[in-house]
């Protein structure tokens, strides 16, 4: 078959999938729906194919939730059924531009760390003006040992880096299998290391879970990786439990795009509310730190009245169930600690679940896939590395203009009053200096 045949072909499929999702009974209220979120109740033909093609791949109906491209593969009588199954591989990541082919380009994708050779599925002519050493953000597909560019979302001049770097670790932090995907290199050298690292959290604090509060999480998880510093750490101290335990929004953990690095980078002792987190390796998925995790934990225990001791019970359940970060096993392994787990749950979302429809419904993915920690897998990152080196080297022309003016910017917040005095924003005022 040639190359004009294949792109005919997986254009069709991709043809009969746009009128599939317009005419489907599962799917066609729910596309309008959808194209209503953008304010496109009203589009041209062209506009709703882009809007499309996100769509599709990133749209989950029904319990259990499928992707709108698994719905179309168990009700399309297509022949090209492969072509259709194919789609399921795709890479929707970060691409540097390095070489214009006649038909295509050559890519390298910044969170897997691969060269591609990839295979337009339009005309090369849309692309005039697109120069080696830009970026993109665009969908790749493997079918019959050729790739295949799908849907260009955004394209960054070469001068953005920065940019296009940090785009990518949003990626990563919200789909950690994007380093590893279609790289068997990759992801052996993350199974290698979860595998020594979960050996050594276990000789350091004698079990695979260590709870403290968000003033002694970094310390934990350094000491992974500087034995030393045990010998100056308190343990005792670190686990010392809480005077109460409560839910509540962090507001360094609502990162933005604009700033979750830099909070990522400050680490958990820089939250200014004491909060208790839970330092988890798990054997097969790695390490996780998650907020709350006590919390969540004693919301299946009660007082010597047997009245709760959680507050904001219903938030706090939502927020373990929805965070996408939080795995179903984290869910499983407090679900066989308490006997009541399941009657807890129901009895305050006002439910019926069972352990494994409640696993169906909200932790979906993790049963598509291995998804390791995202901590475990930036390890592993070089994207991350350097965006670490980017955000560090910023911080400190910060500090070096700011400090001239004898003004502490220490843990000031993103919305707080500038401490200069201007009686602007901290984001709108000295931030951008």
């Amino acid at each position: 078959m040639t190359v004009i045949e294949k792109l005919n072909d997986i254009n069709g499929v991709i043809k009969d999938l746009f009128e599939f999702v317009q005419t489907n009974e599962i799917t066609k209220e729910d596309f309008r729906e959808y194209l209503s979120t953008f304010g496109s109740k009203n589009v041209s033909p062209a506009q709703m194919e882009k809007l499309f093609i996100p769509y599709v791949f990133e749209r989950h109906l029904g319990e259990p939730s499928k992707s709108v491209i698994e719905i179309y593969n168990e009700n399309s009588n297509l022949k090209e059924k492969d072509i259709a199954k194919s789609l399921l591989t795709a890479q929707y990541s970060v691409f540097r531009i390095e070489k214009i082919l006649k038909n295509g380009f050559e890519l390298f994708n910044l969170t897997n760390e691969k060269p591609y050779t990839v295979l337009s599925l339009t005309k090369m002519t849309n692309f005039r003006g697109v120069a080696p050493g830009e970026f993109i953000v665009a969908r790749i597909f493997k079918h019959e040992n050729e790739y295949y560019l799908i849907g260009i979302d955004n394209m960054l001049p070469a001068s953005r880096i920065k940019e296009a770097i940090r785009y990518a670790i949003v990626k990563i932090i919200q789909a950690p299998w994007l380093v590893y995907q279609d790289n068997t290199k990759k992801e052996k050298e993350i199974t290698d290391d979860i595998k020594s690292m979960h050996k050594k959290f276990l000789e350091i604090f004698k079990s695979d879970e260590f709870i403290t509060t968000n003033r002694h999480a970094d310390t934990v998880i350094g000491i992974l990786n500087d034995e030393d510093n045990i010998d100056n750490f308190d343990t005792e101290e670190a686990k010392k439990p809480l005077d109460e335990y409560k839910f509540f929004t962090i507001r360094e953990l609502n990162n933005s795009y604009d700033n979750f690095l830099e909070n990522s980078l400050g680490g958990f002792s820089s939250h200014i509310e004491k909060y208790d987190v839970g330092i988890i390796f798990d054997e097969e998925l790695g390490l996780y730190s998650i907020p709350f995790y006590k919390t969540f934990c004693m919301i299946f225990e009660t007082d010597k009245n047997g009245k709760s001791i959680v507050e904001d019970e219903k938030g706090c359940i939502n927020y373990f169930l929805t965070n996408d970060a939080i795995s179903d096993k984290i869910v499983r392994r407090v679900a066989e600690k308490y006997p009541n787990f399941i009657e807890k749950i129901n009895s305050v979302l006002e439910s019926d679940y069972t352990l494994d429809s409640l696993i169906s419904k909200y932790k979906s993915e993790f049963l598509k896939r291995k998804i390791y920690s995202s901590t475990s897998v930036l390890f592993h990152s070089t994207v991350f590395s350097t965006s670490i080196d980017l955000i560090e080297d910023v911080a400190e022309e910060t500090s070096s203009t700011q400090s001239t003016n004898n003004i502490s910017y220490k843990n000031v917040g993103r919305n707080d009053l500038c401490p200069c005095g201007s009686g602007k924003k901290y984001k709108n005022c000295c931030l951008n200096k």
